[in-house]
């Protein structure tokens, strides 16, 4: 199918191919991934909702969960739209700008989401390893500037990937293979070199998820530790 590409950056779109070879199953398809959608959607609202009006739920635990449904509400919403889009509407063209968004926020998201998962674990930290400074440590306005901090950092890191990309020549396929954008996707599909883009996305990968995922391992290894320490079965459990 050929691609629209004007020398106006506005103007070019994107194929998204989502399920190749299963068109004619679309209607099909899109009944269980509606079900997922509105129980990811029900289920985090409820989540909120509960944390919100139980008054016994308001400590910083149940604040970080609040954050995570909050991201995975996110999430969802990001890719809802263009994946039904071509279930419900065959409608797989997407322009570069709206493209492009998509690509920050699924991004943006997916960073704070590793983020809000290391607060949990350094709550947890505090809690087991530290529990006589866990109410003077964890306070509210700790815990909402974390949760700022998470969004700051994730945006802030996030925000380059599009501009270079909008500056690339696209003169093969427009083609991509997902249902929504991502950047790894897209930055294959440019003509112009990609070094940069290259090495920055793995700078971030690595910088945040890596980072991340070695301090979640090290805070539930201390806790790990600091629970075996201890000398009677029943405070071990």
């Amino acid at each position: 199918m050929a691609i629209l590409y004007n020398s106006n950056l506005q103007r070019a779109t994107f194929f998204l191919m989502g399920f190749q070879g299963l068109e004619g199953l679309h209607g099909w398809i899109s009944i269980p991934f509606c079900f997922i959608y509105l129980t990811v959607i029900l289920g985090n609202l409820t989540i909120l909702h509960v944390i919100r009006t139980d008054a016994t739920l308001h400590e910083p635990m149940y604040y970080f969960l609040g954050m995570l449904a909050l991201t995975d509400l996110g999430l969802c919403l990001s890719t809802q739209p263009t994946v039904l889009g071509i279930f419900w509407f065959d409608a797989r063209e997407i322009g570069i700008p709206a493209c492009f968004t998509q690509l920050f926020f699924i991004h943006t998201l997916s960073l704070v989401e590793s983020s809000v998962l290391l607060s949990m674990s350094i709550d947890r930290y505090v809690a087991i390893c530290n529990p006589l400074r866990y109410s003077t440590v964890l306070i509210p306005v700790h815990i909402v500037k974390m949760g700022l901090r998470s969004v700051l950092r994730s945006a802030l890191l996030i925000l380059p990937l599009p501009f270079p990309l909008k500056r690339f020549q696209y003169c093969c396929s427009h083609v991509l293979a997902h249902a929504y954008c991502l950047h790894l996707e897209i930055m294959k599909l440019a003509c112009s070199g990609i070094t940069v883009n290259h090495i920055y996305g793995l700078f971030v990968v690595a910088c945040i998820v890596g980072m991340d995922s070695l301090l979640m391992f090290l805070s539930y290894a201390a806790i790990l530790r600091t629970v075996l320490s201890f000398t009677s079965c029943q405070e071990r459990l």
